[in-house]
């Protein structure tokens, strides 16, 4: 139980340490000179310094080795990073289409972008592009490294990914239980990537990658990603399924087996790169 307790308090600090400034300067941009996105930069020189010290760089050095080992963000073989990034893409893909099943099922929470008319369009398409490494970066070394690696080590993915994917909707401050599992999803995504590669390196692109498309469509059509329309959503229960539900749910069904064989060529190739390298994981 230590160890869990070590594990989740420690991300979630990593966590507040990466995005709480992002989240000041963001809210600083938009209030002082919004027609020059001055924070970006800023930002970006903050999440390179945070990277290298999660990294094992700077004080105390009696602590460099543990958080290099903490963040595991170690590099890949070739074979490794194309199936890594071939698994969680289709699983990303099976997730978005899970979600317009999902939309049809129940009535999902509304997430809406806040009045941003009098800021110039530049503006925010340059933070929201900027938020996307910045989450996908702060995030993985948070929730897939510091939190789900000792996690994992100790109990194994199966806790892990469901412990992180609890926390990870806590974090995003919507934690209702019809989003829990939509959250733990992602985690499984992100997470199984991460096992079986034993790096957070493919998470990272991937999630930054999700992230484009999520808020580009929240700022394109004012909707979440787990919003089929504007309007409230058609449930099966009180509109029939029509061709289009049927259709949703037999790309994701589609999506899933692919995704699944996908993991399992990621399972091997990480497994052969392993010995190869005389790496007993």
């Amino acid at each position: 139980m230590a160890v869990l307790i070590q594990a989740v308090a420690l991300g979630m600090l990593v966590m507040l340490a990466g995005t709480l400034p992002r989240n000041m300067l963001f809210a600083a941009n938009l209030t002082y000179l919004p027609g020059l996105p001055w924070a970006v930069p800023l930002v970006g020189v903050y999440l390179w310094m945070f990277w290298r010290y999660l990294g094992g760089w700077g004080p105390p050095p009696s602590t460099a080795q543990q958080r290099r080992a903490w963040l595991r963000a170690r590099p890949l073989a070739a074979r490794v990073w194309i199936w890594s990034l071939v698994a969680g893409g289709l699983g990303i893909v099976a997730l978005v289409l899970a979600l317009r099943v999902a939309n049809r099922l129940v009535a999902l929470p509304s997430q809406q972008l806040p009045d941003l008319s009098q800021v110039p369009a530049a503006t925010v398409v340059a933070l929201l592009l900027a938020a996307a490494p910045v989450a996908g970066i702060v995030e993985e070394a948070a929730f897939r490294g510091y939190m789900q690696g000792p996690i994992e080590h100790r109990y194994g993915p199966v806790v892990a990914i469901a412990v992180t994917g609890t926390l990870f909707a806590v974090a995003h401050l919507d934690f209702t239980l019809v989003l829990w599992p939509y959250y733990v999803a992602v985690a499984a995504v992100y997470g199984m990537v991460t096992y079986l590669s034993q790096s957070i390196l493919p998470a990272v692109i991937l999630h930054t990658a999700g992230n484009l498309y999520s808020n580009m469509d929240l700022w394109l059509h004012g909707q979440a990603e787990w919003q089929a329309s504007a309007a409230p959503p058609a449930l099966v229960w009180t509109h029939g399924a029509d061709a289009a539900f049927w259709w949703s749910l037999a790309a994701c069904l589609l999506a899933t087996v692919a995704a699944i064989g996908a993991y399992l060529r990621l399972a091997t190739a990480a497994r052969r790169a392993s010995t190869a390298d005389g790496v007993v994981t």
